[in-house]
């Protein structure tokens, strides 16, 4: 059983989600907006979270954002009928591990969760190195020569992924899978937008770790010879 955050302001979704979620033997906290939903997360630790994007005064996108500002880093799912390609960024560049378009069915949010849940408990260590990039899955902070600099919450998954995978190519189907938690609702050109984005962060940092285009198949992380630091964890 896992404690679940539900924010929903239509008061017929929110129990419809609160009775979905409990016949699969989840403990559910349902709230109506965003101060009860950052209150509720100040007293209490969730397992995860489902978050509606369109709420009054407080959007789930800024809810989700205020959440990683307080350093609370369980899955969070965002739940909107927003299907545009620009909506989904931003709502994954705002800390969301997954985003549901409505309608769904409560079978497919049970099954989100339980993959979110999975990956999340997957994770043994939570210290991940290569070359002098050092990630820290706990706070979802990263280094370069013990020097931080800034990644999004995605952007961080993605270079995870791909150091932990290393030597190994990835495809954009199993990036999508392990990084945004679908491959089914999710352009295969997002991982493309989003490689770009970590190699310009590398490469501001000067980092001795490259990611690479395999033509056809996906992406692998190459280790330049010679680099100094930890090996993929």
């Amino acid at each position: 059983m896992a404690s679940i955050l539900v924010v929903e302001d239509d008061p017929e979704m929110g129990t419809l989600l609160q009775r979905g979620l409990t016949g699969e033997g989840h403990d559910v906290t349902l709230v109506a907006n965003g101060i009860d939903a950052l209150i509720a997360t100040g007293s209490k630790d969730f397992d995860a979270a489902a978050i509606d994007v369109m709420l009054p005064e407080m959007s789930g996108f800024e809810i989700c954002r205020r959440l990683r500002q307080m350093g609370r880093m369980m899955p969070v799912i965002l739940v909107t009928a927003r299907d545009a390609v620009d909506d989904r960024i931003f709502g994954l560049d705002s800390g969301a591990d997954d985003y549901l378009i409505k309608p769904f069915a409560i079978a497919e949010l049970n099954a989100r969760i339980r993959a979110q849940l999975r990956r999340q408990a997957s994770g043994a260590s939570t210290i991940v190195e290569a070359g002098v990039i050092r990630l820290d899955t706990l706070t979802v902070r990263a280094q370069a020569r013990g020097r931080d600099f800034p990644l999004s919450v995605k952007e961080f998954s993605l270079l995870r992924f791909l150091i932990q995978g290393a030597p190994d190519t990835q495809s954009r189907t199993d990036i999508l899978r392990e990084v945004w938690g679908s491959a089914e609702n999710f352009d295969p050109t997002i991982v493309d937008q989003y490689v770009s984005y970590v190699r310009k962060k590398l490469g501001a940092v000067s980092a001795d770790v490259s990611i690479v285009t395999v033509r056809g198949v996906g992406y692998r992380l190459e280790i330049a010879a010679g680099a100094s630091g930890g090996s993929p964890a």
